[in-house]
């Protein structure tokens, strides 16, 4: 898939790539809560093999982890001085960003309609937001000379 065209006067403030570290901890934290909940439920039960509940877990989050990376690593969001524009054709004007929070390794955009994007498996979620934020702060001013 081919990027959007810039339209005039816009440029490209950062880009915005995942983080393959970021990826695999992720996936080794949903493992081991995979494990503990599946093990947890399977003792709740009365199963007399608890252990498999550990093994399911990490069947799970393998396959997970091995069929969502090449998408997941391919993802590239781009802030501009007028947008942000990501996978699948996904736009946001800047004027339309109403807050931009962090959940775990994520940057969650809100728009003021109530959309929600995720800007998943960050280094570090908290700089990508403040670039967001400043971003849509400046065009703010610009517009409002």
């Amino acid at each position: 898939m081919s990027d959007p065209q810039l339209s005039p006067n816009e440029t490209v403030l950062q880009e915005i790539k995942p983080n393959r570290t970021t990826y695999n901890k992720e996936h080794l934290i949903l493992f081991l809560l995979g494990a503990v909940i599946m093990s947890g439920v399977l003792m709740a039960v009365d199963n007399p093999f608890p252990w498999t509940g550990v093994v399911g877990a990490a069947f799970a989050i393998f396959i997970r982890w091995f069929y969502v990376a090449s998408e997941a690593m391919d993802t590239v969001w781009t802030v501009t001085n007028q947008r942000v524009f990501g996978p699948s054709e996904r736009s946001i004007p800047l004027a339309d960003i109403k807050d931009v929070r962090s959940i775990f390794s994520a940057a969650q955009i809100i728009t003021h309609s109530g959309d929600k994007y995720m800007i998943k498996y960050l280094e570090a979620p908290k700089a990508v937001i403040n670039q967001i934020i400043s971003a849509r702060d400046k065009a703010h001013l610009q517009t409002d000379k």
